[in-house]
């Protein structure tokens, strides 16, 4: 046997003693206390222990060498993919890097200093010069600049900032001074929270990944004892013990399902990575692999679909006094997150008009709003609102509103109506191509829902190129709920809202999918995927990688399996060698890891769109920012 070519001299059989005895050392010890301690612990015969009787077993019959090969290749594969899968799994330390240490915190005499960023509370006032990160979640309080927040979105082009509006942690200020208020503390921001996303799905796992961990226990019980019953076999039919032990550890070694149990976790942990870096986070491989099956898309209209930053195209206010009629509409929405509250805000803002203090103010899903001012109670909101109220909208004054196809909010005290403005949305740039782009993978349906009226609805879907039938108006949350069940017991559906009005439709779905999550802890906590950018694109990006990581899956398990049963098949008929055997095993494995790896390049990308830089052609020192933020 080759255990037996010895180097001639007794110097010669020393030095191959020691190297001997050093590689069953070497690659066993590690693997034997690996094998011991998950028997001990958790009661798990593992592969390791194959490895080790495997390697025990050749040395008994004289074929120390064999062994000793098996031992070191074991070994070298186990390091490799434990390198390999540590590429998947440094998506934290990649977003750990991604926090700056320090701020420049504006002390309250007007002078500044520098802090650790871990100092930060809320409320605090930090300067961001340009180049510098920012150090935990707030909002603009005074400057205007361009932020590159690919590092959190994904997004390949500069966001501007003006005051009021949103900073993620960790997004680069590329140009301009801005002065910060910080609104999060650090750990509760948009990184700390990113962080404790991937860790959960990295600890999540898909049904697959549970599949071959269970198959892997009980199927290493099986080879040890159908090894032994080979064993039997061999000594039965005539073979000597050395040559009988010899084929039984071969077939040891033939069938241990190494690469069976590594090939799933390695493309799920490549999936899962790629998506994060393209601002796309699952919570888990059961997420993406649900994903990949999802033949039915539902979408929230507003906000989701559309840009929901919407603007008043006009006003009927019935008394005739406009400015006091928006004044009071706007001061009821003023702490409104809904589109329709931003776009009153910025009506009065250009108006220069006041905001008034509202007292007992009540969102009520899918109707409006209630309050109350100095005058007594004022409500509004849509037509389900005005009925509630008991209020009449049939004034002659309104028909022109009303008959447009756009959405009109009314506004009135009990049952008086005091006018009504019209609010007109429009479709985001990216929505139109990444309904198509779903469409071309395998989507077969895509519904739109809205609680808006139904000319509204009709508007934005033909522009997305949604026919009539996949279009529901004028929709309650219930409604949403019981249209995605519906849609369930059919077929797989994935529900697409804000993660806050549409909670109820995101749990109900089998994927909920929150756009526009960065920031947003309630998106985050609802939704089993997270679209941190509000770019629709990327929803049909990570469609498709969920559909190649389940290709890449079944590549791994068919070409695992066949292989395991042809190298069973040699050594139980055919007198297959044990370094062939050694060889086979282990390169088996290690390619289905590195099959799993090419997800790793293949990131989230968003549907291109006319007048948008591809993401390798954003300007020079954007993307050296970029680069340097995510250590590449």
């Amino acid at each position: 046997m080759c255990g037996k070519w010895l180097v001639g001299g007794p110097a010669g059989s020393l030095a191959f003693l020691f190297g001997t005895v050093l590689a069953y050392l070497a690659g066993g010890l590690p693997a034997g206390w690996r094998a011991l301690r998950a028997l001990w612990r958790e009661h798990i015969l593992d592969i390791d222990l194959l490895m080790i009787v495997a390697a025990l077993a050749a040395a008994v019959v004289g074929a120390a060498l064999e062994g000793a090969v098996l031992l070191t290749l074991f070994s070298l594969s186990t390091t490799l993919e434990e390198r390999a899968m540590g590429r998947a799994r440094r998506a934290i330390e990649a977003l750990m890097a991604l926090r700056p240490e320090t701020a420049i915190r504006k002390a309250p005499d007007g002078g500044v200093e520098e802090v650790p960023a871990t100092d930060l509370r809320i409320g605090d006032l930090v300067i961001l010069r340009p180049g510098s990160r920012v150090p935990a979640d707030g909002t603009v309080a005074s400057g205007r600049g361009s932020l590159d927040e690919s590092t959190i979105t994904g997004e390949s082009m500069p966001v501007r900032k003006a005051p009021g509006q949103p900073l993620f942690e960790a997004t680069v200020n590329l140009d301009g001074v801005l002065e910060v208020r910080i609104t999060k503390s650090l750990g509760q921001s948009t990184v700390a929270r990113m962080i404790a996303l991937v860790t959960e799905a990295q600890a999540a796992k898909a049904p697959s990944e549970r599949f071959s961990a269970w198959f892997g226990q009980r199927y290493t019980i099986a080879v040890l004892v159908g090894s032994v019953a080979a064993l039997g076999v061999f000594l039965w039919l005539g073979n000597s013990w050395d040559i009988a032990l010899y084929r039984a550890a071969t077939m040891l070694v033939a069938a241990s399902p190494c690469a069976v149990v590594i090939s799933v976790p390695a493309a799920i942990l490549s999936a899962l990575s790629a998506a994060a870096r393209g601002g796309v986070l699952f919570k888990g491989g059961a997420a993406l692999e649900t994903l990949a099956g999802v033949r039915v898309f539902a979408f929230d209209k507003t906000g989701t679909l559309t840009a929901g930053r919407a603007t008043v195209t006009n006003v009927v206010a019935l008394d005739g006094d406009e400015r006091g009629f928006l004044s009071t509409l706007a001061s009821l929405e003023a702490d409104s997150e809904h589109h329709i509250g931003d776009a009153l805000r910025r009506e009065v803002a250009e108006r220069g008009l006041t905001i008034r203090e509202m007292r007992n103010v009540k969102a009520l899903p899918s109707k409006g709003i209630i309050g109350d001012d100095d005058a007594g109670p004022v409500w509004a909101g849509n037509r389900r609102m005005a009925e509630t109220m008991g209020a009449a909208i049939d004034h002659a004054a309104l028909k022109a509103l009303q008959s447009a196809a756009e959405t009109v909010v009314y506004l009135g005290r009990g049952d008086r109506l005091l006018g009504a403005v019209s609010v007109a949305d429009k479709p985001r740039e990216t929505s139109a191509a990444a309904l198509a782009a779903l469409r071309r993978s395998g989507v077969a349906t895509i519904l739109m829902m809205t609680g808006d009226r139904r000319p509204v609805a009709l508007r934005i879907g033909a522009e997305l190129g949604l026919r009539d039938d996949e279009i529901h108006a004028e929709m309650l949350p219930e409604d949403k709920v019981r249209l995605v069940a519906e849609a369930a017991a059919r077929q797989k559906i994935a529900f697409v809202g804000d993660g806050v009005n549409d909670a109820a439709a995101l749990a109900r779905a089998d994927v909920g999918i929150a756009m526009g999550a960065a920031g947003s802890e309630v998106a985050l906590q609802a939704a089993d995927v997270a679209l941190l950018s509000e770019d629709m694109g990327r929803l049909a990006a990570a469609h498709r990688l969920s559909q190649r990581a389940a290709w890449i899956i079944r590549q791994n398990l068919m070409f695992s399996i066949g292989a395991m049963l042809l190298l069973v098949t040699g050594a139980a008929f055919f007198d297959l060698p044990l370094p062939l055997a050694v060889l086979g095993h282990e390169g088996g494995t290690v390619l289905v890891v590195l099959n799993g790896l090419r997800l790793l390049n293949d990131p989230i990308r968003q549907v291109p769109r006319p007048g948008l830089l591809a993401p390798g052609s954003r300007p020079e020192a954007t993307q050296r920012i970029a680069q340097a933020a995510m250590g590449r």
